[in-house]
């Protein structure tokens, strides 16, 4: 069995690092490995390269059964389930980049003593392409469906696993049924390619769920009508649920623009025309911009005004700037000639490369101070804690735009501003904090 030898994790990115230390928390000695030196050698001294609640304690208290290497073959000797998590980023045709995945099935042995077990998201047929090239190496597909934020509890207590596996691989299948079971999941059985798709297929109807609530929002908007309690209406039946019901300026994140043009490519790619995923896309990419009317709503022309994001994650708790919506407003932003500025309590790191132009203060109060309007990106909790009455006064103007619908609206206008939020019938709902989960939950 596998509790004989360790668990080899290949690729220690996010999903690869989460993946190694529960399964170390678990009490399997890990050999996770990575091609970044300077990421190993951070890893070895406990220090996590991202961050995600819970990781640093889990590196801490597992010290003594996690090893991180650069060498491949320290993994291939030692362990007998490989757990691939390199990274897949969309190509610029909307194909998945299988680079990484082929670059690890080359250092592997056609006849090793050991199972390829892809955690990494790739398209359905992608493991009977890698077994057509080496059809001695066993071969299993266990899709991760861990959320951004929650990922330690996301993998600790899972709804599914998904294990696929074809007959000469049921070996490999069944030792990791065992390492997972005590988890407590459902564990689903099933063939490779229908494993690869139930991943892709997960991602796009949640993906489909918010842009579904962002176009009610939209209708909501021109007939009077609230969508938190539109949604709260809709997610009481147990056939719909109330979660990723939450309107605001769209999904992002490492994981659902991704899959959704992934899927949507492979459809394609098959000669099948999936034309509901298209219109979830574009969906999602207008909804970013429909802050920029908002904006022009209350300040005309905004050639000069000053506008302050406020969160530049793609989400909280969680510093990934992946397909952020902030990328996407500050961009419109500065092509409308505002002057932008941006704040997130962990992102402005990463965030510094990627939006240039934009000023990063390092405090909520210094983005806010002389600006004419803010737009809440990211529902941070620290954004709902702020003194907005004593704000108001540092603020050129008293204007928020809520992207998430997450700030107290009645608190707001107290206070003396005006608040604009997405689908509220002339702003006008005081529901808006109380609304569903988060359509910007991520599926990693």
């Amino acid at each position: 069995m596998s509790g004989e030898r360790p668990i080899g994790v290949i690729g220690v990115g996010w999903v690869g690092l989460v993946t190694a230390a529960c399964f170390a928390e678990m009490g399997h000695e890990v050999i996770a490995m990575d091609i970044d030196a300077d990421k190993v050698r951070s890893l070895n001294q406990r220090e996590a390269p991202i961050h995600e609640p819970g990781i640093d304690e889990l590196l801490e208290r597992n010290a003594a059964r996690l090893t991180f290497t650069t060498e491949m073959e320290h993994v291939r000797e030692s362990a007998r389930l490989l757990f691939c998590c390199v990274d897949t980023p969309p190509t610029y045709s909307g194909d998945a980049d299988l680079s990484r995945v082929q670059a690890v099935v080359s250092q592997l042995a056609d006849d090793g003593d050991y199972a390829l077990v892809m955690k990494s998201t790739v398209p359905s047929g992608t493991g009977r392409a890698i077994r057509r090239d080496a059809p001695g190496l066993a071969y299993v597909s266990c899709p991760e469906f861990l959320k951004e934020g929650t990922a330690v509890d996301d993998f600790l207590h899972p709804d599914r696993v998904v294990i696929g596996a074809d007959a000469d691989a049921e070996w490999a299948a069944d030792e990791i049924e065992a390492i997972y079971r005590p988890l407590g999941g459902e564990i689903v059985r099933t063939d490779v390619a229908s494993a690869e798709m139930i991943k892709l297929a997960a991602n796009a109807f949640l993906a489909t769920k918010i842009s579904f609530i962002n176009e009610i929002a939209n209708v909501c908007e021109e007939v009077g009508a609230d969508v938190t309690e539109v949604a709260r209406g809709m997610g009481l039946d147990k056939r719909i649920g109330p979660s990723f019901l939450r309107a605001g300026v769209g999904y992002g994140g490492s994981c659902f623009p991704k899959d959704v043009s992934a899927l949507k490519q492979l459809a394609g790619n098959s000669g099948y025309h999936f034309q509901l995923l298209t219109a979830v896309i574009e969906v999602n990419e207008l909804q970013k911009r429909r802050v920029i009317g908002k904006l022009q709503k209350h300040l005309g022309s905004l050639v000069g005004k000053t506008i302050a994001l406020l969160g530049l994650a793609f989400k909280p708790d969680t510093d990934d700037m992946r397909e952020a919506s902030s990328l996407v407003l500050a961009a419109r932003l500065q092509g409308e000639g505002a002057e932008v500025r941006g704040y997130d309590p962990v992102a402005g790191d990463p965030a510094r490369e990627l939006l240039p132009g934009v000023g990063l203060a390092g405090s909520a109060e210094e983005a806010l101070d002389g600006a004419d309007a803010a737009v809440l990106v990211t529902e941070w909790s620290e954004f709902a804690e702020l003194d907005w009455k004593s704000l108001r006064d540092r603020m050129a103007n008293p204007l928020v735009v809520d992207g998430r619908n997450f700030l107290d609206p009645r608190r707001l206008r107290d206070a003396g501003f005006q608040y604009e939020g997405i689908g509220l019938a002339n702003g006008d709902s005081d529901e808006a904090a109380s609304a569903p989960e988060s359509a910007q939950a991520s599926s990693r």
